[in-house]
């Protein structure tokens, strides 16, 4: 049992408060999920930056390591480094060589990623996402049935640049899906099967499938019971299993599309009470892009 959440906002003006409601909307969910928590934030990018999210300890020790170029924040056990795009290659050359116990878990122009061990509200406030801003986010509260309580395990997982995907329920064919994507080039850095749905999800679109076509997809080659809540550079979608026994709830209204496991984790939402409510229906594809 785990808890998702999701907030795609349409209103620009509503994006400076885009971490503190989905910071509250991750904490209601702690039920489903208190023993780790992530989150992915699509904020202001650079068309000529990708950022990398890099997970570690001593992260104080590559500030400097690349001169102006290359900003890094560091939040907590993370770091966000924005490289400027002919840089890219040289910077994870040095972050292989000379700190591999570091993992990037995200890469992209707008994403940033964040996941760890605790309480969400612990979390949340760890890595200051109430003090975030942007487009749209997704986070996961994770009850590890299946698996130890690690980070690695913890969600979002990122394949893809500026793509993640959170997940509610259990894949029974990931072992073989894993088999047909490592040959073509999509890397695993854990055992979890959320991964490989992500992964995918990648493998789909680097095929030439847009968002809601590797989703349906998804529907004949994953195997077993699911929610999956993704999150891309532009937009937000949702699919459910066509047995959907995982529950999910949405609200829409002129200025967001909001996703929960349970309706409570939308009710601190500003103009909930006018939004229209419903449940998303099996097997169906659900996709929001911003323009």
């Amino acid at each position: 049992m785990c808890g998702i959440v999701g907030l795609f906002l349409k209103d620009k003006a509503l994006e400076p408060q885009l971490g503190s409601l989905l910071a509250g909307m991750l904490e209601v969910m702690t039920d489903r999920g208190p023993d780790s928590a992530g989150f992915a934030v699509y904020g202001g990018g650079n068309a000529d930056h990708v950022k990398l999210t890099v997970r570690g300890a001593g992260l104080d020790r590559i500030v400097n390591q690349f001169g102006k170029a290359v900003t890094v924040t560091v939040r907590d056990t993370h770091a966000i480094l924005s490289v400027p795009i002919d840089l890219e290659e040289r910077v994870r050359g040095w972050l292989a060589t000379e700190r591999p116990d570091l993992v990037v878990i995200g890469t992209g122009q707008r994403i940033e990623l964040y996941k760890e061990v605790g309480l969400p509200a612990d979390v949340a406030t760890r890595f200051g996402l109430a003090g975030m801003s942007g487009t749209h986010g997704i986070g996961h509260t994770r009850m590890a049935t299946e698996s130890a309580v690690t980070t690695d395990g913890a969600h979002p997982f990122s394949t893809g640049a500026d793509q993640c995907l959170v997940h509610n329920g259990s894949l029974s064919n990931h072992r073989s899906l894993r088999r047909m994507l490592e040959p073509q080039g999509i890397h695993f850095a854990t055992d979890n099967d959320s991964e490989v749905a992500a992964g995918y999800l990648s493998w789909k679109l680097r095929e030439g499938a847009t968002l809601a076509q590797a989703l349906e997809a998804s529907l004949d080659d994953l195997d077993g019971f699911f929610t999956f809540v993704v999150g891309t550079e532009s937009g937000f979608a949702v699919v459910r299993d066509p047995i959907s026994c995982k529950p999910a709830v949405m609200a829409e209204t002129d200025q967001y599309v909001a996703f929960g496991s349970e309706y409570r984790a939308l009710v601190g939402l500003p103009g909930i009470e006018n939004a229209r409510v419903f449940e998303p229906e099996p097997a169906r594809v659900y996709a929001w892009e911003r323009n």
